[in-house]
């Protein structure tokens, strides 16, 4: 913690976001972004007038950011459990002793401009955290189950194909078969697998428009935070470092903290 005098009152500056945490959040930032992009183009393909051929390459690509998307919350989600006290879920999950109490004392305090200071995410942040950490998820799960249907990729690539092929194919023929292509795929077989996946492909549709407007909605509440707190929240996922003139509210947490 380092203090600095500003118009008489002391500024504290505390360490807060591990490096961990902020790789995390920039990684995903890049991954979110870039799906939103591709998964955009390929869902208005016909629109754009993307071929068939051109369709195949981008969900490739969109599968393979995917992955690091997926490794990279995989992480998060176990960070959760041995991070810094500001990174676990104890400071995260909008549960625990008081925590509705907390939320009603901030809704309070920043209707009148004194809202408590927070290191970690604030009571009504945390609501929001959480739901993006859910949105989030289930992306990665039925993006698995989708590059698996689409694509032939993993994790469930292999038993997609041995289900589609064409009964009396060899391994071999399984390990070939192409990406939108119907040589040696069984018809029935093709069509009761995307009978299967339509509900996958519907979820992580809609779960794509809402996380389109939690970004949003995300985006905006951390930018009226930092102008009415000004507490560095934005500068604090580059340098981990926020600041504060009054005390935190979570400043006592009992967890070792590394950083």
């Amino acid at each position: 913690m380092t203090d600095i005098s500003s118009d008489n009152k002391t500024l504290q500056h505390y360490s807060v976001w591990d490096r961990t945490t902020r790789w995390f959040h920039w990684i995903n930032v890049v991954c979110v972004l870039s799906l939103m992009v591709i998964g955009f183009v390929i869902f208005n393909g016909k629109v754009l007038g993307v071929s068939g051929d051109g369709k195949i390459l981008l969900k490739t690509i969109h599968v393979y950011i995917g992955y690091v998307f997926a490794v990279n919350l995989v992480w998060r989600l176990i960070w959760g459990f041995i991070g810094n006290k500001y990174a676990r879920w104890k400071a995260i999950l909008p549960a625990g002793k008081g925590y509705w109490c907390s939320v009603k004392a901030y809704l309070v305090g920043a209707k009148r401009g004194e809202a408590p200071q927070y290191l970690g995410h604030n009571p009504v942040g945390r609501l929001m955290v959480t739901f993006l950490f859910l949105l989030l998820t289930t992306q990665a799960v039925t993006g698995f189950v989708l590059a698996g249907t689409d694509l032939y990729f993993p994790p469930f690539g292999n038993q997609i194909a041995e289900w589609v092929a064409e009964e009396g194919s060899t391994s071999e023929d399984i390990a070939n078969l192409k990406p939108g292509s119907k040589e040696g795929v069984s018809s029935e077989a093709y069509a009761e697998m995307r009978s299967f996946r339509k509900p996958i492909i519907t979820t992580h549709m809609y779960v794509f428009f809402t996380l389109l407007v939690a970004v949003f909605l995300h985006v905006v509440a951390v930018i009226v935070t930092e102008v009415r707190e000004g507490n560095g929240l934005i500068s604090a996922m580059f340098t981990g470092k926020k600041v504060v003139i009054k005390k935190p509210v979570d400043l006592d947490f009992k967890a070792k903290q590394r950083l």
